[in-house]
């Protein structure tokens, strides 16, 4: 059975009900649903982080036009339901994974790329003026257990170097006076490079910039089909026909199985959970001492993520399986208070205003994939692993200067290419 989270029959459905788009303001006007029958050089699948900033960079930096295809509204997909993190990490291999798979000149490349993916996204908010409430630049990983600290020192050891990473050891102490108090904070690796945003005025700002550098967003237009004749793609969406000379696909964990061969059996869709609360009383910040904005995550192999967001609410989210059904939602939700509890007992019975989740895209590899196949005219960018707030910029701005083959996962190898059966069923 193929895997197919969009429904290309039921086009423009309204954004799930999260803390992001009921706070960020007014959608995108002008983005229309294809109507007609037309000809482009370049059509982008996806009208997220990937797609948009893909048009963008086409735009400002090649004076190219684009026509982005959404199947539902700008953002529907995981750029408006993620945690709002632009943090260090791409994908979810360890960076002595890499080390071994690629050696150590090849894996420092692709780390740098993840902090110039976090320096690029900042560089993005001033440049274009986008109000996404960025918080100050540091991130947090927590010992969630104390004998979670050997690992954290030795994690900044290997970070600064091997990649030349700028952090610090917070302990106990210094985190309970300067930080938040929890019960599973142990001590942290705080880290100068990351930052948080929020997910959905950001999406909405890369639009705007994006439709200022030319590009036409088309939304309520899932591609239905993919057919070629000669050298153009032509893909069927609700309104017509759109002929393209190039297309992108950029729509990650949203990627219906069967849109291209070169994807089909190859991505597991994950589900990520997130909880948000009424804001804090100043009785319950006081008793946490919660005085941070940094986005926080912990030594979990399946780590939370946390963060106190600008109204004072807490953002909560963990990873939560790969079914999506009224039921497991149910549980997932239950399950993430407890949890948030378990660590903030004071916050015991607060209320959570708002519950969504969301796909993300996990390759066999674990492992970003970038690539361009069918002579040139077909490129890709999906796989992040959940650490695409971080990637898709750098990925979209570097792949059309430099041809698609010198990113990420399609160096020094081509990338994986196994058709991962086990991910069909």
């Amino acid at each position: 059975m193929a895997i197919n989270i969009i429904d290309p029959n039921a086009p423009g459905q309204a954004h799930v009900d999260s803390y992001w788009a009921a706070t960020a303001g007014p959608e995108i006007a002008d983005a229309t649903p294809v109507a007609g029958d037309m000809e482009v050089d370049i059509a982008i699948v996806g009208g997220g982080y990937t797609g948009l900033s893909t048009a963008l960079h086409l735009g400002r930096k090649f004076g190219l036009t684009s026509h982005v295809l959404e199947a539902n509204r700008i953002g529907w997909g995981c750029s408006g339901r993620n945690g709002g993190f632009a943090t260090l990490g791409i994908g979810k291999t360890s960076m002595a994974g890499w080390i071994r798979r690629w050696g150590e000149a090849e894996a420092r490349r692709i780390f740098d790329q993840s902090g110039d993916a976090v320096r690029l996204v900042r560089r993005l908010l001033s440049e274009e003026a986008i109000d996404a409430e960025a918080t100050p630049d540091g991130n947090l990983e927590l010992a969630h257990l104390p004998n979670r600290m050997r690992a954290l020192e030795h994690d900044q050891r290997f970070l600064e170097s091997k990649f030349g990473v700028k952090s610090r050891l917070v302990d106990k102490a210094e985190l309970e006076r300067s930080y938040l108090v929890s019960r599973e904070a142990h001590g942290a690796l705080l880290f100068e490079t990351g930052f948080a945003l929020h997910a959905m005025k950001y999406v909405r700002g890369l639009a705007r910039a994006a439709q200022r550098a030319g590009a036409v967003l088309h939304d309520s237009s899932p591609v239905q089909s993919w057919s070629r004749d000669g050298k153009h793609h032509v893909l069927t969406t609700p309104g017509g026909k759109v002929r393209a000379r190039q297309v992108v696909i950029a729509a990650n964990g949203y990627t219906g199985d069967r849109l291209h061969p070169a994807i089909e059996g190859r991505l597991l869709p994950a589900l990520s959970n997130i909880v948000v609360t009424r804001p804090l009383t100043d009785a319950e910040r006081t008793a946490l001492n919660w005085t941070t904005t940094l986005p926080i995550s912990d030594s979990r192999n399946l780590l939370f993520y946390y963060r106190q967001l600008p109204d004072r609410r807490i953002l909560f989210g963990a990873r939560g399986g790969i079914e999506d059904t009224p039921d497991s939602r149910a549980s997932h939700k239950v399950w993430l208070e407890r949890r948030l509890t378990d660590m903030f007992p004071i916050l015991k019975g607060i209320e959570t205003t708002h519950f969504w989740n969301g796909w993300v895209c996990v390759p066999f590899d674990k492992s970003p994939h970038v690539n361009s196949i069918e002579d040139g005219t077909v490129h890709y960018a999906l796989g992040y692993v959940g650490t695409g707030g971080r990637a898709r910029d750098l990925i979209a701005a570097s792949c059309w200067r430099t041809g698609w083959r010198a990113t990420i996962a399609s160096s020094p190898r081509h990338c994986w290419r196994s058709r991962c059966r086990a991910f069909r069923s």
